[in-house]
């Protein structure tokens, strides 16, 4: 590799980044996986609401497509892995509008596709879906399938949106697992190609890369390994036994939240 310090600070620089942003990663989920954690989600959304079923989709920005990470209920495992548009049903329309919706009666709604319930095995009478949305955009949805005492409410979809914010935060972590090792070698690499093609050892970056990510040594003081530790804990809690404080007239994940009755009517919460 190069002797040029210009060469060798920007890596450096680029190093600790990422670094630090896999450790923060490895506290807020050092022994579970993406895929338990949504299916913890789903499971919890299930139980809190009081209903058959969840499902937790993602989207596959290369097809764009939506995915189904998880689900709970007696037919959940049928769901998993098989994927729909984007734009496709009731799911599609919460994730390309990002809007939070309840549903009484699917039967007599446009946008579900009976087919694709009937493919999973279980065909819903109601369901409840909203968007996984953060300051980045949406990443998927989530949906409470029959709820057992009647429909949905808005204070469902209030309770929805906080699970679905969870959602989001271990859709990010993951992510950054998956894409960080990668995206740091193709960033040498690519920095190393532009200022010195003849120098580049592509060995000798991958022996980086293996540093930055293993050797890493913190302090646990550090106010960004403090949040990360207190995040993690916070994460811990039982949703099951929250007591879910009186959310109001808020906005839901940022949108307004519709709710539609028995008789296809829509109210609508600003």
């Amino acid at each position: 590799m190069s002797d040029d310090p210009r060469i060798q600070s920007a890596a450096i620089a680029l190093l600790d980044a990422v670094a630090r942003r896999i450790e923060a990663n490895e506290r807020l989920a050092p022994t579970t996986n993406d895929a338990v954690l949504l299916a913890a989600v789903a499971r919890t959304a299930a139980m809190v609401l009081d209903a058959e079923a969840a499902s937790v989709a993602i989207h596959d920005p290369t097809s764009d497509r939506l995915v189904f990470r998880a689900a709970a209920g007696p037919h959940g495992s049928a769901v998993i892995g098989l994927a729909i548009e984007a734009t496709a049903g009731i799911a599609g329309y919460a994730f390309t509008t990002g809007q939070p919706l309840a549903i009484a009666d699917v039967a007599v709604d446009p946008r579900f596709d009976r087919t694709f319930a009937e493919a999973t095995g279980y065909v819903p009478r109601s369901l409840l879906a909203t968007p996984l949305v953060d300051a980045q955009g949406t990443v998927g949805v989530l949906e409470v399938l029959d709820r057992r005492n009647g429909t949905f409410s808005m204070r469902d979809l209030d309770i929805a949106g906080a699970l679905a914010a969870e959602a989001v935060v271990i859709v990010r972590a993951g992510t950054a697992a998956r894409n960080t090792t990668s995206l740091l070698r193709d960033a040498l690499v690519e920095l190393m190609r532009s200022a010195d093609p003849a120098s580049l050892d592509e060995a000798a970056i991958d022996s980086l890369v293996s540093r930055a990510t293993s050797d890493l040594v913190t302090d646990d003081d550090d106010p960004t390994w403090r949040l990360a530790d207190r995040i993690a804990r916070l994460r811990e809690i039982d949703l099951t036994t929250w007591s879910w404080p009186s959310i109001g007239s808020t906005r839901c994940c940022g949108a307004a939240v519709v709710a539609v009755g028995p008789a296809g009517q829509t109210v609508a919460r600003d």
